[in-house]
């Protein structure tokens, strides 16, 4: 009979020196292999965009403009959606400076009110006449108000459903006849962790996000039959500068002050540069959901999982924030930076770094 090829002579073993300097080797070339295969998926996830028009509402600023640097820089065109013509433009001549794009031929800036249906066709309308098509739409605008649930009136809960959920609603209605009759379009919808868990104090912006969650989620479900693919975006706390434009209610100063170290320190927050380019990776993957950073997709599965425990904790938190008070004034809802406090130097400085970066310093700021 022939010798079995698995009953061979047991080989001499290779010296302790030999054993490492081959890990080292296999340690080095999977280092390799891991680096060609990010960068490989950057690539593709930047070519996937070169030549496409991509529109962001709330594009002048924050994690809009973040978005509009990580599309412009893949060679896409785009069409920036905001309130305000001074930081649309400012927005424009930063990514110019910046090299994100190649000309001013690149952006189309739109100056209107998306909680406004016309508005929000128009904008769309706009951007057909000028590219013919749509190939992306970034639902990013909103609007953040903080304070107790005492101090926050029904406007406040209307206001923040017509710009974070009405917004969406409209600029998607709005666009969704032409990529259904194309049979293909990216629809990118950028809730909030808070839209699934109700954060403290955010009240009225948690009620309005969970609206856009739901509403992303489902409609994923419905036009993907027509080649549409919609992911929902759920950032946890990101480093933009937004705690310098974001209201604030009830005792000003103490509310902006724990808001601000939250939105701006490292090891809380998330880069928007990082988290644009977490986005524009999973939209180019076709990704459902993605939740960014690892504290917000730890809370949205304990809530899931431990709901009367997220409840507890959630109401520690609650306890631990500044209590409503009895000042009339703190009904009054006043931007950050107006009301911006002493803050921690190192929270001063990533923070204002981050608003510079991120175009959210266009309005003069007060003394301190």
């Amino acid at each position: 009979m022939g010798r079995s090829p698995f009953l061979r002579a047991t080989p001499s073993l290779p010296k302790p020196s030999s054993v490492a300097a081959a890990g080292v080797l296999l340690g080095a070339a999977a280092a390799g292999a891991g680096v060609a295969a990010a960068t490989w998926s950057a690539l593709r996830s930047r070519n996937r965009w070169t030549g496409k028009t991509v529109v962001i509402t709330g594009g002048s600023r924050g994690l809009g403009f973040a978005l509009a640097s990580e599309f412009g820089r893949s060679g896409a065109n785009l069409v920036l959606a905001a309130r305000d013509g001074d930081e649309l433009a400012r927005a424009r001549d930063l990514l110019l400076e910046r090299g994100h794009i190649s000309s001013e031929r690149q952006v189309q800036l739109e100056v209107c009110n998306l909680a406004s249906r016309p508005d929000a066709e128009k904008m769309i309308e706009s951007a057909l006449a000028r590219w013919d098509t749509v190939d992306v739409l970034v639902n990013n605008a909103g609007i953040i108000r903080v304070g107790p649930a005492a101090t926050q009136s029904i406007e406040d809960f209307v206001e923040a459903m017509d710009t974070n959920f009405y917004a969406m609603l409209y600029c998607t209605w709005a666009v969704l006849p032409h990529m259904i009759a194309r049979g293909a379009g990216d629809i990118i919808n950028v809730t909030s962790f808070g839209g699934k868990v109700a954060v403290p104090h955010m009240l009225s912006y948690s009620a309005s996000k969970f609206a856009a969650t739901g509403f992303s989620e489902g409609l994923h479900t419905e036009v993907k039959q027509y080649g549409i693919h919609v992911t929902t975006i759920c950032p946890g706390l990101l480093r933009t500068g937004s705690h310098l434009n974001a209201e604030f209610k009830g005792r000003h100063a103490d509310e902006y002050r724990w808001f601000s170290a939250g939105a701006s320190l490292p090891f809380v927050s998330v880069d928007a540069a990082r988290a644009a380019r977490l986005i524009v990776g999973a939209a180019a993957r076709r990704d459902v959901e993605l939740i960014i950073s690892p504290q917000a997709a730890a809370g949205v599965r304990a809530a899931a999982l431990m709901p009367t425990t997220t409840a507890r904790i959630l109401r520690l938190v609650n306890w631990m924030l500044p209590k409503a008070g009895a000042n009339p004034d703190g009904r009054v809802a006043l931007p950050g930076r107006k009301t911006r406090a002493k803050e921690a130097p190192f929270v001063d400085r990533f923070g204002g770094a981050a608003a510079a970066r991120y175009n959210e310093q266009a309005r003069s700021l007060p003394d301190r």
